[in-house]
């Protein structure tokens, strides 16, 4: 998979694709129609398949007070654009000159410029430059051919949206975020080094900023977790919070792998938790929390061994 900054010259060869274009945070169930709906076009016509996105995210320009919201940072969004079998990825950097580009100016100087592909998949409520007042009808006047995908329902007639599924996630709700992900959501981060209280209880945690990661409802979860270029899924109780026992100030994963004692520090961890166990509490003593820590980690291999 190619990877083009557009605030740079894309080359002649990295042109002509099938192109689906969206902000695809979460890279889920409707954007995945997208992406199948380019893959059968460009297989008609033996072309790339490509995917138009913006970092970072607009949200973050418009509202960069708000609190962290991705459900696929750049990494993550990365690595399932390539699952999915993208072909060219082409990020453009979105700042305020873009967010003030009229559509007509973007077409010309993006569309037509830069990529020049040979056809354009989007999603029907697509809108693009200066308030949003580009549209199907602007980019077939323009000589595109486009293909419109309506929005994607699940059972619940519910629409499948990367803000629906922010709402899952931050209620605790892993199951249903997956079913509308279509993939087992994840958390990556590299190993930081911690106070090491943890290990001085018996239970050493790697410690992962979430960064720019949504906020997961905070709680102990049963969870999978993979080290970077490795194979193996660890089973791991997980803990997304403040931790009340030890207060910090902003809220990060600690998760502690069953059955496993090498050195994680600056490792990059892939953490995927399963099932919500109970909320983050503080205990009245040390005694009573490693208690309970036991409950959770013979909880967690039961509820992980279940999903295997």
């Amino acid at each position: 998979m190619q990877v083009f900054d557009l605030s740079q010259p894309i080359p002649k060869d990295a042109q002509n694709s099938i192109m689906a274009i969206g902000n695809f945070d979460g890279v889920h169930l409707g954007h995945q129609m997208l992406i199948s709906t380019a893959h059968k076009k460009a297989k008609d016509r033996n072309l790339p398949v490509a995917v138009l996105t913006f970092e970072p995210h607009p949200r973050r320009v418009f509202r960069p007070e708000d609190p962290p919201f991705r459900i696929t940072p750049l990494p993550l969004k990365l690595q399932r654009f390539r699952e999915f079998g993208i072909d060219i990825v082409y990020l453009y950097p979105f700042d305020w000159n873009l967010a003030s580009l009229s559509a007509e100016d973007f077409i010309q100087q993006v569309l037509k410029d830069k990529i020049n592909p040979q056809d354009i998949i989007i999603g029907e409520d697509f809108h693009f430059g200066h308030n949003r007042t580009g549209n199907i009808e602007m980019l077939k006047n323009a000589g595109f051919s486009v293909t419109s995908i309506q929005l994607l329902t699940d059972t619940h007639h519910g629409i499948i949206s990367a803000s629906r599924i922010r709402g899952t996630l931050q209620s605790g709700h892993m199951n249903e975020a997956n079913q509308l992900l279509g993939w087992p959501w994840e958390i990556q981060g590299i190993v930081e080094h911690g106070n090491k209280r943890g290990r001085e209880i018996g239970y050493p945690t790697a410690n992962v900023a979430l960064g720019e990661t949504i906020h997961p409802a905070y709680g102990i979860y049963a969870s999978w977790v993979r080290i970077e270029d490795e194979n193996k899924w660890y089973i791991a109780a997980t803990n997304i919070g403040i931790r009340p026992m030890f207060k910090v100030e902003t809220g990060l994963v600690e998760t502690h792998l069953l059955d496993f004692n090498d050195n994680l520090y600056d490792k990059i961890l892939h953490i995927r938790p399963i099932k919500k166990l109970r909320d983050e509490m503080k205990f009245d003593s040390i005694e009573e929390l490693v208690i309970q820590m036991k409950k959770d980690c013979e909880l967690t291999r039961t509820i992980c061994l279940a999903n295997t």
